[in-house]
């Protein structure tokens, strides 16, 4: 992850919440790196919680969540932070790719249609709590007020669904047909730990139904699905 942001053509800081793990345990290009500073958390709180905390120690007028084992495509913020600035919206998105161990990558379009959609409009591209999430939480740059208004969910998995939910619903935004982050594949990940699918409906019904209440208060009871 560190990796990919020294790549960005634009000025950028990160925030990593070291969730009840040492401050040494830090690699030295991140320790050591002025745009990098660390919440060290005195227990393990989890990632919704750590992730929350580290929230309020953003500076930046735009801000990305970001798993560390992962990276950002070399142009993931300049594409991304361009439309931004230029039409006034509130998030701008992309589409993502798997990265697999021998080098190789696989694109994942979400649900969503690439362009502009309102606010509360990416939830009806969500059909049901069983089907793909309608966007990735990941590839979601946008403003800081925004995000706070809008944290992560209080799960043990699936935060980041409510917190993508939460962003959409609340601003209108662009999705770009471009890949903007690559989920690397491999054997440390949280998702492809025992037990994770034990707990992973519970969490998309949660987020799901979040979004359409969501969506419902914002439209006067609007909640449809999109036929």
């Amino acid at each position: 992850m560190h990796a990919s942001l020294t790549r960005q053509s634009v000025p950028w800081e990160a925030v990593i919440a070291l969730d009840g793990a040492s401050p040494d345990r830090l690699p030295a290009p991140l320790a050591q790196d002025p745009r990098v500073r660390t919440l060290a958390l005195p227990r393990p709180v989890g990632a919704a919680c750590a992730r929350n905390l580290a929230l309020t120690h953003v500076r930046t007028r735009y801000v990305n969540w970001a798993d560390d084992d992962d990276e950002f495509t070399d142009d993931a913020m300049p594409v991304r932070l361009d439309i931004l600035e230029s039409t006034g919206v509130g998030w701008c998105a992309g589409w993502s790719q798997d990265q697999h161990p021998d080098g190789s990558t696989t694109l994942w379009r979400c649900p969503t249609p690439p362009g502009r959609h309102q606010a509360g409009e990416v939830w009806t591209y969500w059909k049901s709590p069983a089907d793909t999430i309608p966007i990735g939480p990941t590839t979601i740059l946008a403003r800081t007020d925004l995000v706070r208004a809008a944290p992560m969910g209080g799960l043990v998995q699936g935060e980041d669904y409510c917190a993508a939910l939460g962003v959409t619903s609340l601003a209108p935004g662009i999705l770009l047909p471009v890949p903007v982050y690559r989920y690397r594949k491999h054997p440390g990940q949280m998702t492809a730990q025992d037990g994770y699918d034990q707990l992973e409906a519970a969490a998309r019904e949660h987020a799901w139904a979040y979004g359409r209440s969501l969506r419902a208060v914002l439209h006067g009871g609007e909640d449809l699905v999109r036929g």
